[in-house]
């Protein structure tokens, strides 16, 4: 029995050392500014907000502290602060499942949203000029073109949409002697009016920039999610071993000792005590 319990208080530690780190985490989260590398950022203000961030400021120090409230219970093994700690802690768990809840609400409704969005803002030629800056920094890096198709251009495709190294130029050629369309589409261009020309054929990518987006849009607030349940599991843990600590007098089986009569019958009686 005492091996069981040395083994219950270790590990009680542990879990509030991990508690501690989560509350850091989500401090470091929380004030850190994710949505500014979004691109186009600008465009998408009501869907790369502060969704999360507020719940991540204000939970994290409550969970620092209580973390070490929690360590320094475990660590001298003070059943009233055991409990008072896992009081503490449950209260601060239902606080932050209900605040949080909207997250994943968010996570939801933000395909549909960007999708309006997209819509609104094309044919992208005739987009505001920071939304054409920045669509063609993600369209250079990522070989995309268009946010729902390349046709989002139009036929004034810009610079950034060609297929111009090495390794599209190969694609090109293989998607030239097939029927299938490939990762790069021959089209008309006004800006170079090439084609009408009959000079040099423009190849631009069909890849869309659409899901690479969404993908940068979605991960601020999957990262908040995913904290926020990592420190639910630890929570539920630190609760159960702080609470099983706590309450020990009341599980524990205590002492007994055995008489044999003559007839070699076992009898159990609980010792007497002490006092």
């Amino acid at each position: 029995m005492a091996r069981c319990r040395s083994y219950l208080r270790g590990l009680a530690l542990c879990v509030t050392v991990l508690l501690l780190v989560s509350g850091v985490v989500m401090i470091g989260v929380g004030f850190s500014s994710i949505d500014g590398n979004i691109p186009v950022a600008e465009l998408f203000d009501q869907l790369s907000s502060s969704d999360g961030l507020l719940v991540l400021q204000v939970f994290g120090p409550i969970t620092v502290v209580l973390s070490v409230l929690g360590i320094c219970a475990a660590s001298s093994d003070l059943k009233p602060l055991l409990l008072v700690f896992s009081v503490l802690i449950f209260v601060e768990f239902v606080a932050l499942m209900v605040v949080a809840s909207p997250l994943v609400q968010v996570q939801a409704q933000m395909d549909s949203e960007v999708d309006e969005v997209f819509l609104n803002v094309t044919p992208l030629h005739r987009a505001e000029p920071y939304i054409q800056r920045e669509l063609n920094k993600l369209q250079a890096s990522d070989s995309c073109c268009g946010l729902r198709r390349y046709e989002d251009w139009e036929n004034q495709h810009p610079v950034s949409c060609l297929c111009l190294n090495a390794s599209d130029l190969q694609l090109i050629s293989q998607s030239s002697n097939s029927n299938s369309e490939g990762p790069c589409v021959l089209v008309d261009n006004v800006l170079t009016n090439t084609r009408s020309k009959g000079t040099e054929d423009v190849w631009v990518h069909t890849k869309p920039c659409g899901p690479i987006l969404k993908s940068y849009l979605s991960f601020p607030i999957k990262l908040r999610i995913g904290i926020i349940s990592a420190f639910a599991t630890i929570t539920m843990a630190a609760i159960a071993l702080c609470l099983v600590l706590g309450l020990e007098a009341y599980w524990r089986t205590p002492p007994v000792e055995t008489t044999v009569d003559d007839f070699n019958r076992v009898t159990y009686e609980p010792k007497p005590s002490l006092s």
